[in-house]
């Protein structure tokens, strides 16, 4: 896990926010570690590499992966 964390904030439907921490649970995970990883595949998806220090987000350039 990184080091240095920031605050999300998102409003969600109170329906789904119980339905996702209820198999969040299912699963012996966090609601956070679960959007952490999907954060993580979102990034990687459209071929943005980061590092965990503070501003150090870039994008590839088209084609390079």
């Amino acid at each position: 896990m990184e080091k240095k964390t920031a605050r999300l904030t998102l409003l969600i439907d109170p329906h789904k926010k119980r339905a996702f921490e209820q198999l969040c649970a299912a699963q012996d995970l966090t609601p956070s570690q679960v959007v952490r990883q999907m954060i993580r595949d979102y990034l990687r998806d459209h071929g943005v590499a980061y590092e965990t220090g503070p501003d150090q987000a870039t994008r590839e350039a088209p084609g390079r992966e």
